[in-house]
């Protein structure tokens, strides 16, 4: 991502679901070059950019498509709010209770050029990895500020 994510505002989908390990959240490792050898805080909330004029749901809605490539599932949408990244971006983000198979995603794609200043375009998934992982593994590993996203949803499934 540029330097540029001031004022700019993201909205994704925490899925999560109930199992015999306890409450686990579906999050994606982000794909590209940059990350590729990053763990901790290379994983997020299927998430993506949106307009001002585009509803932040319809957004969160339509990124969780065009990241993972399967449509999102219906369900309660549980509100998580708002976080303000590093970056300066906001991130609004809902849950749904739903279990997906993570082999069933096929990630979109974005273009960089890479390796820098070479000339060279090349094309990367939008999230090279997706994962069902507990909250305390996901805790270790989510970019920051979403951590407030789990805390919210630990909250709300007590």
């Amino acid at each position: 991502m540029s330097g540029g994510a001031r004022g700019k505002r993201s909205a994704g989908l925490l899925l999560f679901r109930h199992t015999d390990r306890g409450l686990e959240v579906l999050l994606g490792h982000m794909g590209g070059p940059l990350f590729a050898r990053r763990d901790a805080g290379a994983w997020s909330v299927p998430k993506g950019e949106y307009e001002p004029d585009e509803p932040a749901w319809d957004a969160a809605r339509r990124e969780f498509q065009e990241e993972l490539g399967i449509a999102p599932p219906e369900g309660e949408a549980i509100e998580l709010g708002e976080v303000r990244q590093a970056s300066g971006k906001v991130v609004t983000a809902w849950a749904i209770e739903a279990d997906l198979d993570p082999a069933a995603m096929v990630p979109g794609t974005f273009r960089m050029e890479w390796p820098p200043k070479s000339g060279q375009v090349q094309e990367f998934p939008e999230l090279d990895r997706v994962e069902w992982l507990s909250v305390e593994r996901a805790r270790e590993v989510v970019v920051t500020a979403q951590a407030t996203f789990l805390d919210r949803l630990a909250e709300h499934s007590g």
